[in-house]
């Protein structure tokens, strides 16, 4: 063992053990990571920085851009009024069409985009018809999660994958090279839910359903609805006074949606906001908490103005519950730091963090994936905030009558980056003349482009890419591969294509399904060319089987889906078993039978 690999593994221990500890952002480890092998000189800086010019790293950011200009032109909505329509009321019926519809997406789509995607549909429908979320979410999760193996571009670890072969000396796949093992894997998941959906999915019922979106918050919530308008005079204690220092949510349980002053309107004041003389209150609560901050603050109440008049649950705002994704820039952040009033002219009303509901003090609380917010403010901001792929927004909001929407643009653009990566051309070059296409004809704006783009997984993929390169160069692949073969020396392939498939399965629990992909892909090439098998089967095999999570709600879509279905982590336990090795066993005779 020469002192390179030794480097080189000392590298990868530190890797994976801050991936484990989820010490830092999964892109801060991969920056370090790409950093140390430059310091380290096992890999030279040009090498180190090719991954940000990779075919994978291009692919995702045209893939994202496409994923997010389907969204925003509507088309997401005429899909939802043909899965109510063809479902009905049947539970079996609804999870076939819509894993129908995911696996006519997920291909495409990041599993995680899939999934945001269709989350507010399924909540709706779930009220529609009165079926409880928890058995409509987990289908929805794992299909969209194994609906990325049907192609190469449907997920992270297969987007990674060509970059690496070729890395070994093998030639690329095909865009839908994959397709046939997809199709195995995603038939099997289906039927695993019709089948034993019943017995393996909780069943945990959230109420009756609702005609009406926002009555079904209120009542859901308990959410107030009678809003009050207070004039301040001249003489009030509350003059020059900032919103922080009145309290209105922790002293009165109210909530301050929004002041006039002479003719501007200002929705949403920022905590810092302070107050003068003859501003006018438009304020959300009960009538006494207003009666007492009118008494303390010699408020002038009750009180009409003419400019707030049309502020009220209406077609003007309303409420809006939002969910935080695991991707989302929230995460570990509180709302406080995030300035949602200033940033976004929206009013946080309350706070679910797992079980636990908190209306009053939540300012200071670090958000985690899979929170829920209600929040009130105009249509147009809380659509924004829903846009700006922060947050996924559950509520039901009409699309801004003053944009137009091409959903025919964005799908012919959509089909067409799809028609040039099968007549041949480059995946990325494909992927990104889509894309580009979508802003030329301006289904999405170029400041919404880099917005779609998730740069968190541009730089965690860029940034690993650089750790296969210094694998392959100091030999640290020939010597864990021949540690791996001496120890199965005399298995039958299934065997190893087993071993393979499980400890893959094993990485993808725990650490980032793109990182054990980099990690495990050249190990398992040299492996098979020891064990003369095919060496882009395995990798195959590897790129698709850290796909395979479903024994824990580690996975992004997983942890996104958790909390509006319900879940606890045995349920994933319950459900995720037997998916798990149903997985396995499909993959391993898929890869022995067609691709050996």
């Amino acid at each position: 063992m020469t002192t390179e690999i030794i480097l080189v593994l000392g590298v990868l221990a530190v890797t994976v053990l801050l991936l484990l500890l989820d010490a830092f952002r999964v892109d801060i480890i991969a920056i370090l990571v790409m950093l140390s092998l430059v310091w380290l000189k096992l890999v030279p800086p040009q090498e180190a920085f090719s991954g940000f010019a990779s075919n994978a790293v291009i692919a995702i950011i045209g893939v994202l851009i496409l994923g997010y200009g389907i969204d925003r032109s509507g088309a997401m909505t005429h899909l939802t009024r043909f899965i109510q329509a063809a479902a009905g009321t049947s539970e079996r019926r609804l999870i076939a069409v819509v894993a129908g519809a995911v696996g006519i997406l997920s291909p495409f789509i990041q599993n995680i985009g899939v999934a945001a995607l269709f989350l507010p549909s399924l909540l709706m429908i779930s009220r529609t018809h009165k079926i409880s979320p928890s058995r409509l979410m987990m289908p929805l999760g794992f299909t969209a999660i194994i609906g990325g193996t049907l192609s190469m571009v449907g997920s992270g670890p297969l987007i990674i994958l060509n970059d690496l072969i070729l890395q070994g000396g093998q030639p690329r796949y095909g865009l839908f090279d994959v397709t046939p093992l997809g199709l195995l894997l995603y038939t099997s998941g289906t039927a695993y839910f019709l089948l034993l959906g019943r017995l393996v999915l909780p069943d945990r019922r959230t109420g009756e359903a609702e005609r009406d979106a926002q009555k079904h918050l209120v009542e859901t919530w308990h959410l107030p609805t009678a809003v009050h308008q207070c004039r301040i005079p001249a003489g009030s204690p509350m003059v020059d006074k900032t919103r922080e220092e009145v309290r209105f949510r922790s002293r009165y349980n109210l909530h301050l949606l929004a002041l006039t002053e002479k003719d501007e309107v200002l929705y949403s004041p920022w905590r810092y906001t302070r107050f003068a003389a003859d501003q006018v209150l438009r304020i959300l609560g009960e009538t006494r908490d207003v009666e007492r901050l009118a008494a303390d603050y010699r408020l002038q109440y009750p009180f009409s103005s003419k400019k707030l008049r049309g502020f009220e649950i209406s077609r003007e705002c309303g409420f809006a519950e939002v969910i935080v994704p695991p991707l989302s820039p929230f995460v570990g952040k509180s709302i406080r730091e995030i300035a949602l009033r200033k940033t976004y002219g929206v009013e946080p009303i309350l706070l679910m963090h797992g079980a636990k509901e908190e209306r009053q003090k939540f300012a200071d609380q670090a958000l985690q994936p899979g929170d829920t917010l209600i929040i009130h403010g105009r249509w147009e901001n809380l659509k924004a905030l829903g846009d700006n792929r922060t947050c996924v927004l559950v509520t039901p909001i009409e699309r801004d009558a003053g944009r137009e929407a091409h959903p025919v643009l964005a799908l012919t653009c959509f089909l067409g980056s799809i028609v040039l990566a099968v007549s041949g051309f480059h995946l990325s070059l494909s992927l990104m003349t889509g894309a580009l296409a979508m802003i030329l004809l301006r289904v999405v704006s170029i400041d919404e482009a880099y917005r779609a783009v998730d740069w968190r997984t541009v730089f965690l993929v860029a940034g690993l890419i650089p750790v296969g390169i210094a694998m392959d160069h100091t030999g640290t692949v020939a010597y864990l591969s021949g540690s791996l073969a001496a120890g199965l020396e005399g298995a039958h392939v299934i065997v190893l294509l087993a071993a393979v498939a499980v400890l893959t399965t094993l990485f993808s629990l725990f650490m980032s399904n793109v990182a054990a992909t980099v990690l495990l892909v050249p190990i398992a090439m040299r492996m098979a060319n020891l064990s003369g098998m095919d060496p882009r089967g395995v990798a195959l095999l590897v790129a698709v089987c850290a796909s395979n999570s479903f024994l824990l709600p580690t996975h992004q879509v997983n942890a996104l889906l958790m909390s509006p279905g319900g879940y606890r982590s045995s349920d994933y336990l319950k459900a995720g078993g037997p998916m798990t090795v149903i997985y396995l066993i499909v993959a391993v005779a898929g890869i022995y039978w067609i691709y050996l």
